[in-house]
């Protein structure tokens, strides 16, 4: 792991197509500004992980507990909700 000290208005980059700039320092929390393509998905760690325990616990799943949901309504709200926040964050 390479670890940086940045003061606020410097970037970083990543590559050729990833640049992240410190926007601001309170405390212990760091706001990060990152310019990234659309092909890049940037998530955070929590969201990816969330993602992954939900898409895992459908796979799963035994068919015949899926076989009742509707197209309409398919899969708990938890997963829905989680399932809608990652993907605007990898917008």
């Amino acid at each position: 792991m390479l670890v940086l000290s940045r003061r606020i208005g410097e970037k970083l980059v990543i590559g050729d197509e990833i640049t992240v700039t410190i926007n601001r320092v309170a405390g212990n929390r760091v706001s990060l500004g990152i310019e990234a393509p659309p092909h890049v998905r940037v998530v955070r760690s929590e969201l990816r992980q969330a993602l992954l325990d939900i898409l895992t616990a459908e796979v799963h799943q035994p068919s015949d507990d899926r076989a009742g949901e509707s197209d309409s309504h398919s899969g708990n709200e938890a997963s829905e909700t989680v399932l809608l926040t990652a993907s605007l964050a990898c917008r």
